[in-house]
């Protein structure tokens, strides 16, 4: 059985993770400035001294200092002569900085496919409408073999299937050109906020996320989004809804582990909620009920616990709350509620405490090995061993290309998909168009000979071209003159006998069901 982590003491007792109920996901909360981030470190940090590895966004370039060691700062030593930790010492963690814009660590990216048109249209901020569409581009991409990988892979095959709409109609229904033409548009708009970074391959593979180091510490991955989180927050919170989408739909069913197999941390979740979609909200919600049987335990990090919706929030079973400010009657409110989601402890006025608590305290409340929530408990939070704060540029630098996944997510790969095929496709039709009539008396090369049945039908064609006369006057053919005896003939009973004789041997059937 793993080792509990130690992870705040109250004046009466420590207060410890149990890694056999980390799965059971959990939430840390508290206005900006109140010790959040130090509680993820000292979190990650006890997992992945226990063997399991950790996913992390950093939004403001503080967690990175998780690769140094630490101890050395004032507060982290005042820190440790209150609790009486007596074998406090510096250490750093393994860590691999990811990027999507492959800067600060390894290029992370997804293919179009991947991210599929639900959480695509999220994106996009498309409307019915133009969602039905989307997924309708997926659909015959996928039935005709054209890969989406990329942005213009998308544009292209959205150019194509409007091109193209009066085929597909029956088949799927209406294509909207303006639909496709707002699709389009933010996409565009899309691509300038730099996602046109993160479609693409080398596609993040989940496997190098899970992994431990020599010494068997799970590695702290750390994804660098200070850049991600100023130019777009809906791709940031977006990309960990797919992360995380992706994690549940790859992993196998595990049951209740000793230890969690991944444990994923959702910083600024109130970007995740703000404004969801009802589709995307259920699926989330699925994922958070579900998921904890495949061995991931998922961490909420917001401001506000009211910024969960409240069947998330009730899946969350351990709970670190640093101080809210009570300055408005929204935000007295807010206090309230949050005071109410605990299990309340007689000698603690928990309301009263949530706008009291000093930085680096918190309301504690975490699961005992039964899975019950324990009582509150008003706790100082144990500092970390890592350095707290960012890291120098070198620093950076000599730990991405110090990182056994160097090199292989470096080097864009752009291979054939819709946009090269449907280029080629453009290229041939071009080609036909522009070939020179042949010349009486050439060879024909038996590859380029029609078939049997394509003479049969120029023949049958060419005999029903009318005559030209020296005047410029049209005239039928002989065969058009005999077809319009036909019909005419058909107005009799026994012409429509014939008729009917005629198209029974076509389409084989027998004079005998006339």
């Amino acid at each position: 059985m793993s080792e509990p982590i130690f992870i705040a003491q109250s004046e009466e007792q420590a207060l410890y993770l149990l890694p056999k109920m980390a799965n059971r996901h959990g939430l840390i909360a508290g206005a900006t400035g109140t010790g959040k981030t130090v509680t993820l470190q000292t979190l990650a940090e006890g997992f992945s001294a226990r063997g399991v590895p950790v996913f992390m966004a950093d939004v403001k370039g503080d967690l990175a200092g998780l690769s140094q060691p630490g101890g050395a700062n004032p507060k982290v030593i005042a820190r440790v002569k209150e609790l009486g930790l007596t074998d406090f010492k510096g250490e750093a963690a393994p860590v691999v900085f990811w990027d999507v814009f492959g800067e600060q660590g390894h290029p992370v990216r997804a293919t179009v496919s991947e991210m599929g048109p639900l959480l695509l249209g999220r994106l996009l901020d498309l409307n019915d409408t133009q969602e039905g569409v989307l997924n309708m581009v997926f659909r015959i991409a996928d039935e005709s073999g054209m890969l989406l990988l990329d942005l213009k892979d998308l544009r292209a095959m959205m150019q194509f299937v409007a091109d193209n709409a009066d085929q597909f109609r029956t088949q799927y229904g209406n294509v909207s050109a303006a639909s496709v033409g707002a699709i389009q548009r933010n996409l565009l708009q899309l691509e300038t906020q730099g996602a046109d970074k993160f479609f693409g391959e080398p596609a993040l593979d989940l496997d190098d996320l899970i992994q431990t180091d020599a010494k068997g510490r799970g590695v702290i991955n750390i994804l660098a989004a200070e850049k991600l989180m100023q130019q777009s927050p809906k791709v940031y919170a977006t990309f960990l809804l797919w992360l995380l989408s992706e994690l549940f739909e790859r992993l196998p069913e595990i049951g209740d582990p000793e230890k969690p197999k991944l444990v994923f941390f959702f910083d600024e979740a109130h970007l995740l909620f703000a404004e969801i979609e009802p589709a995307v909200e259920q699926k989330v919600e699925q994922m958070v009920r579900l998921i904890r049987s495949k061995g991931v335990g998922v961490y909420f990090v917001s401001q506000n616990p009211l910024d969960i919706p409240d069947v998330v929030l009730g899946q969350l079973g351990n709970r670190v709350q640093h101080a809210l400010r009570a300055f408005t009657p929204r935000d007295q409110k807010a206090v309230q509620a949050a005071a109410q989601t605990f299990r309340q402890n007689p000698k603690l006025d928990v309301e009263t405490a949530l706008t009291q608590l000093a930085v680096g305290e918190a309301l504690v409340s975490l699961l005992d090995e039964n899975g019950t929530p324990q009582i509150v408990e008003r706790a100082k939070i144990v500092p970390p061993r890592s350095q707290i704060g960012a890291i120098t540029p070198e620093q950076r630098a000599q730990i991405i290309q110090s990182s056994t996944l160097f090199g292989h997510y470096e080097k864009a790969v752009d291979r054939e998909s819709a946009f090269e095929k449907l280029q080629e496709r453009a290229g041939r039709k071009t080609v036909a168009a522009d070939a020179p009539p042949p010349i009486p008396g050439a060879s024909v090369p038996a590859e380029a000979k029609p078939s049997f049945f394509a003479q049969v039908l120029g023949t049958a064609e060419s005999a029903l071209q009318p005559t030209i006369g020296p005047r410029g006057g049209r005239y039928d053919s002989m065969a058009t003159t005999m077809m319009k005896s036909a019909v005419r003939a058909a107005g009799s009973q026994v012409g429509r006998q014939l008729i009917r004789g005629v198209l029974g041997g076509l389409l084989g059937g027998s004079s005998g069901r006339r």
